[in-house]
């Protein structure tokens, strides 16, 4: 039986004493080039001559060689990751399972992963106004993407003035300079608003935390549209945007408050528990009360009924707020996106 043959060595690596190169010093002084000129063949750059960079390319197989990325990155003060970044301070029982977050990292992740950029992901419970200047200046990113103002909006501004690197989901707010990218969500409430006065509905009702941004922009268009048709504001219940939070407040709003014929939600969640007590009340929807929701996250359309809703394009906003940010890394410049909401109508309205 025939003994299996060795892999083929290389002249190089075939000779007595043969000691290989470990640092680019060497590997530059065996080739008979600069460092630099090492370094960029091995970064497979354009500036390196085809011949010169595959030689060295070659040269560096035979050795073992590898570019010890990290200190390369150090040196470049460059991480390859990106921070993503959810500050809740108005939600501290907020988790990352919510459906809308995890509908949002997935496309992102996708989008900087084209960029060979990694997602180091964060959910911060502020205590002070401090927490974001402490992820930009631990030099473990190169840029930040903050997911949702919350109510830190005068934090992350304070910060988007000094630090370039950073943009942000959520709404644009007159004179404040950072970044944006989010749907145009006064539209977005103002069409839930007008859909269900269109059906007849005339006890309007809106619930949903306005102490955040995005909600409170969601509410003004439901409040224009209302204020339109009838001259009033409609009714506001200030809810928390997690399950357990909202459904209690629906529940006890609507044992100390006649039943509104007309629910527009903040949120997909939010309106899910709106359901869920109107079920338990012997509610029907959408005969007794019609019901729009926010965000068309993937459980909308399995509710009972299904939920009509207002769709935000996550997908094409992840791509938005990476291009902005790797714009900015760039050095340009980037301006704020509102994408244009998209209605949608199920079995809840």
């Amino acid at each position: 039986m025939k003994a299996p043959s060795s892999p083929p060595r290389s002249p190089a690596t075939d000779e007595p004493g043969f000691t290989p190169a470990t640092t680019l010093a060497e590997l530059a002084k065996i080739a008979g080039v600069s460092i630099a000129t090492v370094s960029r063949s091995l970064a497979g750059s354009k500036l390196i001559a085809t011949a010169t960079r595959e030689r060295i390319v070659k040269l560096a197989d035979e050795h073992g060689f590898q570019i010890n990325v990290a200190a390369r990155n150090f040196r470049l003060r460059k991480t390859g990751a990106i921070g993503v970044v959810l500050p809740l301070g108005h939600e501290a029982e907020q988790h990352l399972s919510d459906p809308f977050f995890m509908g949002l990292l997935g496309p992102l992740a996708d989008a900087l992963a084209e960029r060979s950029h990694d997602l180091l992901l964060s959910r911060v419970i502020p205590t002070d106004d401090r927490w974001l200047s402490g992820i930009v200046d631990a030099g473990r990113v190169d840029g930040v993407i903050i997911i949702g103002q919350s109510n830190q909006i005068d934090t992350i501004e304070t910060v988007a003035r000094r630090y370039r690197n950073l943009v942000v989901w959520g709404a644009p707010i007159a004179g404040y300079d950072q970044i944006t990218v989010g749907s145009d969500n006064v539209a977005g409430g103002r069409a839930a608003a007008d859909h269900l006065l269109r059906q007849g509905r005339s006890r309007l009702a809106f619930f949903g935390n306005t102490e955040v941004p995005e909600f409170a922009a969601r509410y003004a268009g439901f409040r224009d549209a209302i204020e339109a048709a009838h001259g009033d504001e409609g009714v506001l219940l200030p809810v928390h945007i997690t399950q357990d939070a909202s459904y209690s407040a629906i529940a006890e709003f609507l044992s100390t408050n006649p039943l509104p014929d007309g629910i527009v939600a903040a949120s997909d969640v939010v309106a899910i528990s709106a359901l869920q007590v109107l079920a338990e009340r012997g509610v029907k929807v959408p005969d007794g009360v019609s019901v729009v929701g926010y965000d068309d996250v993937l459980i909308a359309r399995h509710t009972s009924p299904p939920l009509t809703t207002v769709r935000q394009d996550v997908v094409r906003g992840a791509q938005l707020l990476v291009d902005a940010l790797f714009e900015r890394i760039a050095g340009g410049e980037a301006a704020s996106v509102a994408m244009e909401p998209e209605f949608v109508v199920r079995g809840s309205a």
